[in-house]
């Protein structure tokens, strides 16, 4: 098992997800990112709003003292919701599972919800594991591929 753990997330972390985001095949997996992921002013600026809310809960992804990735959990339309972003190049070796069950530790509200492109297997698979279950299905628009996209909707009831 890997060693992986979670701390605040720090301004200083954010041009590492920024780089992260850049990655056209990571960015094409997500599907929902924002409309330019090259732009350092539109992330900076979406990030100062995560950093300077109370009510989200930020943690980075930390894996053999580098930063790997992040996990939130949010409120929209009156739910709470959590996400998560993996580098790239530490997908498949179970970190995000390992992050994801950590962070439903520091996060006990219940009902909790994610979502996933449909042909996100690896983000399912994740959810999956992690006890949440597919209870609906759901379109939008999806930056990362200039489309509408159809994806899961995932509740975690209890833990």
């Amino acid at each position: 098992m890997y060693q992986v753990s979670l701390r605040d997330i720090q301004e200083d972390d954010l041009p590492i997800f920024f780089e992260h985001q850049k990655d056209p095949v990571s960015s094409h997996m997500a599907a929902f990112t924002s409309k330019d992921p090259t732009d350092w002013g539109l992330f900076s600026n979406h990030w100062n709003r995560i950093l300077t809310d109370n009510n989200i809960i930020k943690k980075s992804i930390i894996h053999e003292n580098q930063i790997v990735g992040h996990v939130i959990s949010f409120e929209m339309f009156g739910d709470r919701e959590v996400t998560y972003w993996i580098n790239r190049e530490d997908w498949g070796k179970g970190i995000a599972t390992v992050a994801l069950k950590q962070f439903l530790n520091l996060d006990p509200t219940r009902p909790l919800y994610a979502r996933a492109a449909k042909d996100n297997i690896g983000s399912r698979r994740v959810l999956e594991k992690c006890g949440f279950t597919i209870i609906d299905e759901d379109s939008g628009f999806a930056n990362a591929r200039d489309m509408e996209v159809e994806e899961f909707v995932f509740i975690l009831k209890h833990q």
